[in-house]
C-alpha cells in the first residue's frame, strides 16, 4: 500500500478531497430530508441543469467506463448502435416520458414507479396500496436493481482491485461502505448534488480516455491498419462479432429502459416544472452522447495496443494502469473519475429499491408512522439493500453488460406498455398491467432458457407480447379507469 501512495499520491490526494465533498453532501442532504417526498425526490425542487447532469451520470457507470468498451473489444464498430440508441431514447424520454410523468406524481404525490402505477391503474380504496400491482412493480424493481447493483459492485471491485492492488473482497467492501453512508444519510438531495460533481468528472475522463488511447494506438487514423489484418475484418462487420438481430436486441433493451427505468424516471419525480424538463433534455442527451461515443470506441482501438485479452471487463483498468499509455497524472484523475462513475449509478439504484422496498412493500403492512420513522426505516432499508448487493458481488453470475441488458430487458417487458401507454392512453387497467408484465416475462424467460437468443434477441418477442397483451386487455376491458376521473386530473 505504501508503494501504491508513493507511485499514486495525486490519486490518493482526490480520492481523499472526493470522499469529504461526498460526506459533506450526505449532510447538506440530510437537513432537506425531513420527510419521504423530501428523502427520496427532494421535494419536487430540483432544476432541469442539476436533474439533467443527474439523469447521464446515473445511467453512465462502470458499465460505460469498463464494459462497453469491452464489448466494442468484442464485436467492433456494430457496437456504436448502442450508443446511437441510448442518446436518442435519452432525448425520448426527457421529451415525452418526463413532462406528463412529473406533472402526474406531482398530482398524485407518487414518489415511486409503483405509486405512480397504482395511481393511475388501481380504483381507490382502503386495500390500494397492497394491491398486487403495486406488490409486483416492486419486487420487480427490488430484483432488477439487485442485478444492476451486483454488475456495479463488480466494475467498483476490479477497478480498485487493479488500481490500489487489494483483494478484490476488500476493494467491494471499500466500495459499500463509501456509498451506503452519503446515500442512507443524505437521501435523493444527496445523490443529486453528488451527481453533479460525478458527472463533470466523467465527461473530462471520458474525453481523456479517448485522447491517451487513440494517440497510445497510432492516432485516430490508425484504426484503418486494422482493415489490413484479416483476423480482425469482424470489427467492421455488423454480423461479425454476433448476429446483428441480436445485437440491436441487446441495444433496444440497453436503451429502452431510459423511458422506464425507475432510477431514471425517479429524477422527472424531482423536477419543479416543466421548464425545469425543457432545459434538462439538451444536458441529459449531450452530456451522455460525449461520454459513450468517447468510450464505446476504445475497446477498438486496443486491438492495436493490447494482445491475449482473456477478460474484456479488465481491459480499461488495463490501459489505464499501463504507464505507456496514461501519464501518472492522467491514471491518477481516472481512478477517481471511474469511482465517481461507479457510486454514482450505485447511489441512485441503491435509493431507488431501497426507497420501493420500503413505501411499497413494507409500508403497506405497518401502522401508519410519523414521517421521521418513514426516513428512519427507508435508510434501514439501503443499508440492507447495499448489504445484499456486495454480498451477491462476491460471486457475480456473467459479465457486468450481460448483467445490467438484463436488468433493462425486464424492465422494458414490465414497465414500457403500463408507462407509455398510462400516460398517454385513458384506457387501461390493473388487469391489464399484471397480464402484460405477466405474460411478457414468462416469453423472456424461456426465449433465455430454450437457447432462442442466439438467433434473436429476448427483448423482441417479450416486448411485443407484453404490448399486445396490454392493449388487448385494456381494448376490451369494460372497466375503465380514466386519468381525468382520478385525483390530479389537472396534470393530465
Amino acid at each position: 500500500m505504501m508503494e501504491w501512495l508513493t507511485n499514486h499520491w495525486l490519486a490518493a490526494v482526490l480520492l481523499l478531497l472526493y470522499t469529504g465533498v461526498l460526506l459533506y453532501n450526505a449532510y447538506l442532504g440530510n437537513a432537506a430530508s425531513r420527510g419521504l417526498s423530501g428523502y427520496m425526490v427532494g421535494n419536487r425542487a430540483m432544476g432541469g441543469v442539476v436533474v439533467g447532469i443527474s439523469f447521464f451520470a446515473t445511467f453512465a457507470s462502470t458499465n460505460s467506463y469498463i464494459g462497453h468498451a469491452g464489448k466494442g473489444y468484442a464485436y467492433g464498430f456494430a457496437w456504436l448502435t448502442m450508443a446511437v440508441l441510448l442518446v436518442i431514447f435519452s432525448w425520448v424520454s426527457w421529451r415525452w416520458v418526463g413532462p406528463p410523468m412529473r406533472r402526474f406524481a406531482s398530482a398524485w404525490d407518487a414518489l415511486t414507479i409503483p405509486d405512480f402505477l397504482g395511481s393511475r391503474f388501481v380504483p381507490p380504496g382502503p386495500s390500494a396500496e397492497r394491491h398486487p400491482l403495486r406488490l409486483a412493480a416492486a419486487v420487480v424493481i427490488a430484483f432488477s436493481s439487485l442485478l444492476y447493483l451486483l454488475a456495479i459492485f463488480k466494475g467498483a471491485g476490479h477497478l480498485f482491485q487493479f488500481f490500489l492492488n487489494v483483494d478484490y473482497e476488500l476493494a467491494v467492501g471499500i466500495t459499500l461502505v463509501i456509498v451506503m453512508l452519503y446515500t442512507s444519510i443524505g437521501g435523493f438531495v444527496s445523490v443529486v448534488r453528488t451527481d453533479v460533481i460525478q458527472g463533470l468528472l466523467m465527461l473530462i475522463g471520458s474525453v481523456m480516455i479517448f485522447y491517451f488511447v487513440t494517440r497510445a494506438a497510432g492516432g485516430i487514423s490508425a484504426v484503418g491498419e486494422l482493415r489490413l489484418d484479416p483476423e480482425k475484418d469482424f470489427l467492421f462487420d455488423l454480423n461479425g462479432g454476433l448476429p446483428f438481430a441480436v445485437l440491436l436486441g441487446v441495444s433496444l433493451s440497453g436503451s429502452l429502459k431510459l423511458l422506464v427505468d425507475p432510477r431514471q424516471i425517479s429524477r422527472f419525480f424531482a423536477l419543479k416544472d416543466d421548464a425545469a424538463a425543457r432545459q434538462g433534455i439538451w444536458v441529459a442527451a449531450g452530456g451522455l452522447a460525449i461520454i459513450l461515443f468517447c468510450l464505446f470506441p476504445v475497446g477498438i482501438y486496443a486491438h492495436l495496443i493490447l494482445t491475449d485479452v482473456s477478460d474484456t471487463d479488465l481491459i480499461v483498468p488495463t490501459l489505464v494502469s499501463d504507464p505507456t499509455v496514461f501519464p501518472f497524472w492522467a491514471a491518477d484523475f481516472l481512478i477517481v473519475a471511474i469511482v465517481a462513475a461507479a457510486m454514482s449509478s450505485m447511489d441512485s439504484v441503491l435509493l431507488v429499491a431501497a426507497s420501493t422496498l420500503y413505501k411499497n412493500l413494507i409500508a403497506p403492512f405497518r401502522a401508519t408512522s410519523s414521517a421521521a420513522h418513514q426516513v428512519k426505516w427507508t435508510r434501514i432499508a439501503v443499508l440492507g439493500f447495499a448489504m445484499t448487493a456486495a454480498a451477491m458481488a462476491l460471486n457475480p453470475p456473467g459479465d457486468i453488460v450481460e448483467i445490467t441488458i438484463f436488468s433493462g430487458s425486464l424492465y422494458a417487458v414490465c414497465f414500457f406498455p403500463a408507462v407509455l401507454f398510462g400516460l398517454y392512453w385513458e384506457r387501461g387497467t390493473a388487469r391489464s398491467v399484471l397480464w402484460s408484465m405477466l405474460l411478457g416475462t414468462i416469453v423472456l424467460l424461456l426465449w433465455i432458457l430454450l437457447g432462442l437468443k442466439q438467433t434473436l434477441h429476448e427483448v423482441f418477442p417479450a416486448l411485443l407480447v407484453s404490448i399486445i397483451t396490454y392493449y388487448w386487455l385494456a381494448s376490451s376491458d369494460d372497466t375503465v379507469i380514466h386519468a381525468r376521473n382520478r385525483r390530479g386530473s389537472e396534470a393530465h
